[in-house]
């Protein structure tokens, strides 16, 4: 059997299944809600495909909702051997299972990925931090783009291992300033440069997911981190929504800062990087 490419018409039955599970999949559905079963870009498959129970969200990232051993095996098949999507993410049997799956049937295209994060904790926070706030953290402005931008390269640089001006450089500076026109960007500044930032990188009704968490090197170490994170997280959980986030088990500075903002650990995910 296999899966087929779902629209608008099969809306009711996708939100169904994405509310199973707000938080892990707050990421798909917020490509749900912007458009993706009527314009894309990406499509979102459905397996089986005469009653959808799993859902496949593929563009750039490869995300599994509520997949089972048959749905993975059918979403192996059915993507075939031209790889279309540069990660895989997502709960850590799941995104190495995929991966593991695809490299068995299709062999060189997904046998070597760059990067393999094979433990990366999903933290929430329901309630206002414990922790005091840091009132320099605001949402960041037109003018703060620049020094936005050099604390976002700086980040992926670091996370990533790679530079993401030297791949797509147009795209990357369109998406950083999307996130401060549409206030999803977070910044504390000192004398006009941005030495904190945080993005929330995926939004829905009731999840928002903070992603590119960045202390500038000269003031780590220095407490920053704790009262700049949970004026984000505040800022979330004024708004109605649940905090969400998920870090690398080896960061352990990053854990720790999250665990004394409340953050608790609610599943374990993987990510597959090409």
């Amino acid at each position: 059997m296999h899966a087929r490419v779902l629209d608008s018409t099969d809306h009711a039955l996708v939100s169904a299944l994405l509310d199973k599970d707000p938080v892990g999949n707050c990421f798909v559905a917020s490509r749900v809600d912007a458009g993706l079963l009527n314009l894309g870009p990406g499509e979102l498959w459905g397996y089986p495909a005469h009653q959808p129970r799993s859902l496949l969200h593929v563009g750039a990232n490869l995300v599994a909702v509520n997949p089972d051993e048959e749905a993975l095996d059918a979403f192996s098949e059915d993507l075939g051997a031209w790889r279309r999507f540069v990660a895989i993410v997502g709960p850590r049997d799941v995104a190495l299972g995929l991966q593991r799956r695809l490299t068995r049937l299709w062999g060189r295209a997904y046998a070597n990925p760059r990067i393999v994060r094979e433990r990366q904790f999903l933290m929430v926070r329901t309630e206002p931090s414990p922790v005091s706030v840091d009132p320099l953290v605001t949402r960041a402005v037109f003018d703060d783009f620049e020094s936005y931008l050099t604390g976002a390269v700086a980040m992926y640089r670091e996370e990533l291992d790679e530079d993401p001006l030297a791949t797509n450089a147009v795209g990357y500076r369109r998406y950083v300033r999307s996130l401060i026109d549409t206030g999803r960007a977070f910044a504390r500044r000192e004398d006009g440069e941005v030495v904190f930032k945080a993005d929330l990188g995926a939004v829905t009704d009731h999840v928002a997911q903070i992603q590119g968490v960045w202390v500038a090197p000269r003031l780590r170490g220095r407490g920053l981190s704790v009262p700049a994170m949970a004026a984000v997280t505040n800022a979330i959980l004024e708004q109605g929504r649940v905090a969400s986030l998920y870090v690398n088990d080896f960061n352990a500075a990053a854990v720790a800062c999250y665990l004394r903002c409340g953050y608790v650990v609610v599943d374990e995910l993987a990510s597959v990087l090409y």
